[in-house]
């Protein structure tokens, strides 16, 4: 079940692989001195040494929900950042098993975030063990603005090399806070 907390503005930091999501997320969070959640399937799939199941996607999906649900509560300036959410085991479930679990799209309704940072493929493709689809990353960026289309979110697409990448998102956080006539402090 997900805590709510009414003024707690949350902001979701999402997109492709190796496109700087835990970067900015972090950055942010730092930013604006206050929690940032990371990602529970990075730790998780450190210690696969097999191929992805249906299970480890659902066992993904209850780790990001109670490490969420476990660090909200800790947010300062009723601001919050996310790297990823839990729409992301739907994502991958879709496309390497055809279909996500009723409970995963329930949650993922559920759990609704004041703004989406997508992050754009215009960052080099950066090796790493935990990532597996560096040619299709047009896809699931595809897949990624389908899927928010869908949920009828708010999202900016966040492009720029470096430091231009947090000022952009960075922007895109001012913005929303101007809009929600946010009551926390700026820094």
């Amino acid at each position: 079940m997900f805590a709510t907390h009414p003024d707690l503005l949350k902001i979701a930091v999402v997109g492709p692989e190796s496109t700087g999501k835990s970067t900015i997320a972090q950055a942010l969070a730092a930013h604006f001195r206050t929690i940032c959640v990371p990602e529970y399937a990075r730790e998780y799939c450190k210690h696969l040494h097999n191929a992805y199941t249906l299970q480890d996607e659902i066992n993904m999906y209850y780790g990001q929900v109670a490490l969420e649900n476990s660090l909200i509560p800790l947010a300062q300036q009723n601001l919050c950042f996310c790297d990823t959410t839990i729409l992301t085991v739907k994502i991958w479930c879709d496309y390497l098993f055809g279909d996500t679990p009723v409970h995963v799209k329930n949650e993922i309704c559920k759990r609704p975030y004041d703004l989406y940072l997508l992050m754009d493929i215009d960052l080099p493709w950066q090796d790493d063990p935990l990532r597996d689809f560096p040619n299709q990353r047009d896809h699931f960026l595809q897949v990624w603005k389908n899927e928010l289309h869908a949920l009828n979110a708010k999202y900016t697409v966040i492009s720029g090399l470096g430091n231009d990448r947090f000022q952009n998102a960075l922007s895109a956080v001012h913005t929303l806070l101007s809009d929600a006539d946010w009551s926390g402090k700026q820094s």
